[in-house]
């Protein structure tokens, strides 16, 4: 028999052929990268702009934050300018050496006449100097001076005229030699300066040839006369005597190379009333302040004023800045104007 070659017939279902194995091609990982980058990216940019939008809010919480600070701290004193706490408006006397009746020049804080006052950015403003050191006031920027009570003060037992001595009728005060007080009753009020306190009889006496600025007359009748008596007057039992109390608002030169508002107070300082510095509320740049007249129409700048004895209301506008640096969209420090009226209560009826 011839020799046969016999093959074996593959089974039905069998491979032919055992495959080769094979990976990912040269275009298929690029694209799965470019996918991958893709993807990447966009959740930076989610990411980024959350982060930025993150930071622009809380910017601009802190700006309202330090905007509701300011308005809240200035509107005080803008409400209680020409307060006396005994509704004699205008019926004031001062019997102050340097007040606008003691016959030498007037200090700013001692002119109650003048309880709301304003300078525009080109004007000189006697309670605080222009410059770029600390504290002092940034050119360009305005500010304004109030005069008014501080608190609500005390209730008055007698005053002896002759004696020039007011006994209060409290258990105790907070008064001190050189503090500036104001006493009034319905009829008028009076501006004077303590020049000895009894403590124990609770006691302020309101004599002349003592004391910085000191008093020009004992007399504290309306209208003031500077002489040793004066004008004679007593104020009646329940008559209010408070301190008085006189402020500058301005933008300043802060600690740390910003801008600030800042607030002068008059302080007793050994008996003698000095001027205080000092800083309220940081990242506030500018200060622009408007006025309105009893009767008129519109808001006027400072130096459009001709009479402030009729302004009765302030607009106050503060641009104010984040303390972010990168917080705004042009990633510039985020910036704000913000304004605000107060109305000087005791000349609005």
């Amino acid at each position: 028999m011839k020799n046969r070659i016999y093959q074996r017939k593959p089974r039905q279902g069998w491979p032919t052929a055992r495959r080769q194995a094979q990976g990912f091609t040269l275009v298929e990982l690029m694209i799965a990268m470019v996918l991958g980058l893709i993807i990447i990216g966009g959740v930076i940019s989610v990411f980024l702009a959350n982060k930025q939008s993150y930071r622009t809010n809380e910017a601009l919480s802190q700006v309202q934050d330090h905007g509701r600070t300011a308005f809240e701290f200035l509107a005080r004193d803008i409400r209680m300018a020409g307060l006396t706490g005994c509704g004699n408006l205008n019926r004031i006397a001062n019997v102050l050496n340097n007040g606008p009746n003691g016959g030498s020049a007037t200090d700013w804080f001692a002119d109650f006449s003048n309880s709301i006052i304003g300078y525009e950015g080109n004007q000189a403003d006697p309670a605080v100097t222009t410059g770029t050191g600390e504290a002092e006031r940034v050119a360009g920027t305005d500010s304004f001076q109030l005069v008014g009570i501080e608190g609500s003060g005390f209730s008055v037992e007698s005053h002896q005229p002759t004696s020039a001595q007011l006994k209060i009728n409290e258990a105790s005060t907070d008064f001190q030699v050189g503090d500036i007080v104001v006493v009034c009753d319905p009829d008028h009020a009076a501006v004077m300066q303590i020049t000895n306190y009894n403590s124990s009889n609770v006691t302020v006496v309101h004599n002349t040839g003592t004391g910085t600025p000191g008093n020009c007359s004992k007399g504290l009748g309306f209208p003031t006369q500077c002489s040793a008596v004066g004008n004679s007057y007593e104020f009646g039992p329940n008559s209010q005597i408070a301190k008085l109390s006189s402020t500058a608002w301005y933008i300043g030169n802060n600690p740390v190379g910003g801008n600030s508002l800042y607030r002068v107070d008059i302080v007793n300082s050994g008996g003698v009333p000095t001027e205080q510095a000092t800083e309220m509320v940081r990242n506030v740049t500018d200060l622009q302040i408007t006025y309105l007249s009893e009767g008129g129409a519109t808001f006027q700048d400072a130096d459009a004023v001709t009479n402030w004895a009729l302004v009765d209301a302030a607009r106050v506008a503060f641009t104010m800045q984040s303390e972010m640096e990168r917080a705004g969209t042009d990633q510039n420090a985020l910036t704000r104007t913000l304004s605000t009226t107060v109305t000087v209560r005791n000349r609005v009826e």
